[in-house]
């Protein structure tokens, strides 16, 4: 979704300039009913179509509201014909980790559905309210807010907007995400063969299949064919089942409730024990039994059972690995669980499958040992890391604070620096053998994790690290920020304004890199004829992405903030603020005719009625009286062309004032 192509880069330049001039309306709504004929008990859905312009996307509602970008929202007006059944579903939206807001992101692309299940109490049938959402695009580097009103009416009354299709939009998959959950599983299965309780088996298999054919090669193989397509279809029809049980909206449940994020949590933890040696996690021995009494029956049923019987005595190496496997992909999409047990079952098979077909290589392969265990209890170390991924998922969505950024670096780093010490043979485990010499790859594996150890110390000061960012908390939760603390505590070239007149919303709002300002447009021209200074107008939002973006990359450089600090009355207008302002500062807007009741309502319109742009990030320059200084500009991460801009613009206002004085 987040491109950083330079080729891009340069065309989200062109487009932005071509829309500073016109309101856009990237998303556009449909509101229907399920069905036409209901009576009374009757459930139906009422159905929010989004048709959405190639290269945007509009956010759901169903991640969490604290993370950044702005959750669609629905208003049902109250009416007795009708009660809401849960809450406002969606339908297949996409998800993914975004390192702008460190955390994960449920969207729609193309085209979205929503749904709210309501029961009939009495006809005829009335359903009105309201939706708020925001569009953003990666290509241009805008985000806009939108909101629609919706009325619907089934009875004795003018039918409005009623279509009969009940069905949900075609289930479309990410590609991306599937590759990600497979080609994880791939290496998992891979990992797999080299644990003890598999990697002895590949000579035994082998020699079952030498004289399963009764002398025949050929049939030989083909029963090794088969013997590999059974692995696989044996994992592939449990993460098929867990699929099919679970669902979709399961699937929502397992990625945002507390409850199915601390069990996975626990079930790491308890794989991680399993694998340091503490007890193990096996089959019942009636089943293991069973499958190996049927063995004897040869052909392909006994090649079948021969690998359901590897599947169940490997269990006890095999299952963390595929319980992790599918703990990872069930909050996905429906298709993950079945892609990685495909990927997993794979790799897990095509050893097995090689060996038995060509049993020569065999020679080539490294004797069992101690070095069994010691793969063991290093994926130990890693699912003990992994699994508080999942404890941090409920820690930010509940806000518990049990588990802020430093405290989960720390874990980590004590995780691996006693990792390092278990591959310097100074850490032992129950089922080790005596550790006489390091061998090479032992040590260059010890080498990467105290380097990553090292790697990850900056962290605790507030270092972004920017590799794990798909792990750690985000940094907002970081109680010991050095750098933040010594931008605070310098000054920083703040103007006097900043010091001598505490801004409106400044309790609840505020501004990157310590700049200190305004939020409210009428307060930033006083400033300027105060101060005679030029006016730097931020339109952005709470969830806009590239506004953040822009803060980071263009904002931080110091050429871009010295100006800043030192030439401009900087003052940033929320468009997607909620706070509710008092009943007498409501209008209602020349634009559309609707109340605006919020601070993000009223810089909305303004931004709209002022410049008829209603996209975000948007940047102007004004004097004090509000007139325009230059052409105002939007997202461009070229700091040059910023700092231009900038320029331009306190020239102008300087050429102003003397004119002025001249007169």
């Amino acid at each position: 979704m987040k491109g950083k192509i330079t080729i891009l880069a340069i065309l989200m330049m062109v487009f932005s300039g071509l829309s500073f001039g016109q309101v856009i309306e990237p998303t556009k709504w449909k509101v229907e009913f399920s069905k036409k004929d209901v009576k009374v008990g009757d459930e139906l859905d009422v159905v929010f179509k989004a048709t959405i312009d190639k290269t945007w996307h509009v956010y759901s509602n169903d991640f969490d509201p604290d993370l950044g970008p702005i959750l669609i929202t629905f208003e049902f007006a109250a009416n007795s014909s009708y009660e809401r059944v849960g809450d406002v579903k969606p339908i297949n939206a996409h998800k993914k980790y975004d390192d702008i807001w460190e955390g994960e992101v449920s969207y729609f692309e193309n085209e979205g559905e929503m749904r709210q299940t309501i029961k009939v109490k009495e006809l005829p049938l009335h359903v009105a309210g309201t939706f708020e959402f925001q569009t953003c695009s990666d290509e241009t580097g805008q985000c806009v807010m939108g909101d629609d009103e919706f009325d619907l009416k089934i009875g004795n009354v003018e039918e409005k907007a009623i279509v009969a299709d009940a069905s949900t939009s075609e289930n479309k998959e990410s590609k991306k995400g599937l590759w990600a959950i497979f080609i994880a599983a791939f290496v998992g299965g891979l990992l797999a063969i080299v644990t003890p309780c598999v990697f002895p088996m590949i000579p035994m298999t082998v020699s079952y299949f030498m004289h399963s054919g009764g002398g025949n090669k050929a049939k030989g193989r083909m029963n090794a064919f088969f013997y590999g397509f059974s692995i696989i279809a044996i994992y592939t029809v449990i993460g098929t089942i867990l699929a099919v049980v679970m669902g979709p909206d399961f699937a929502n449940f397992l990625s945002t409730h507390w409850v199915p994020n601390i069990l996975f949590f626990l079930i790491f933890v308890l794989f991680a024990f399993s694998f340091f040696g503490m007890f193990e996690i096996t089959m019942p021995s009636w089943m293991v039994n069973k499958s190996v009494a049927n063995e004897d029956k040869g052909g392909f049923m006994g090649s079948f059972f021969m690998a359901f019987t590897l599947v169940l005595v490997s269990f006890s190496c095999t299952g963390p690995i595929v319980g992790s496997i599918l703990v990872a992909s069930a909050g996905g999409e429906v298709l993950m669980p079945i892609i990685g047990m495909l990927g997993f079952s794979l790799a897990f098979a095509l050893p097995f499958t090689l060996f038995a077909i060509f049993p020569g290589w065999l020679n080539n392969l490294p004797k069992s040992g101690g070095w069994l265990n010691s793969v063991k209890v290093v994926l130990g170390f890693l699912e003990l890391a992994l699994g508080l991924k999942f404890l941090s998922v409920a820690d930010q969505t509940y806000h518990w604070g049990l588990l802020d950024r430093e405290v989960y670096i720390a874990i980590w780093i004590v995780i691996f620096t006693l990792l390092g010490f278990y591959l310097l043979g100074k850490l032992m485990f129950a089922h080790d053998s005596p550790l006489k010499s390091i061998s090479v790859p032992r040590l260059m594996l010890a080498i990467a994790s105290f380097s990553f150890v090292v790697y990850m110390i900056p962290g605790m000061f507030g270092a972004p690290l920017k590799m794990l960012s798909g792990f750690t908390p985000p940094q907002a939760t970081h109680d010991f920020n050095l750098s933040q603390i010594v931008r605070e505590n310098s000054g920083g070239g703040a103007p006097a304004h900043n010091t001598a007149h505490k801004a409106k919303y400044s309790d609840f709002l505020h501004l990157p890199h310590g700049l200190q300002g305004y939020f409210d447009y009428d307060e930033a021209l006083e400033a300027s004829k105060r101060e005679g200074k030029p006016i730097f107008v931020d339109f952005t939002g709470h969830g806009c992405v590239n506004c953040r973006e822009m803060e980071a990359n263009v904002w931080s450089d110091p050429e871009v903030l010295k100006r800043l600090q030192e030439d401009f009355i900087v003052v940033a207008l929320y468009v997607d603020d909620k706070k509710k302002l008092p009943e007498d500062q409501w209008y209602v807007s020349e634009y559309d005719g609707k109340k605006k009741k919020t601070i993000g309502k009223q810089n909305a319109d303004l931004q709209i009625r002022k410049y008829n742009v209603n996209a975000q990030p948007y940047y102007v320059l004004l004097d004090e009286n509000g007139n325009d200084l230059t052409e105002p500009t939007a997202y461009d991460l070229d700091v040059s062309k910023f700092v231009k801009f900038l320029d331009e613009g306190k020239e102008n206002f300087k050429k102003k004032v003397t004119a002025q004085t001249v007169k």
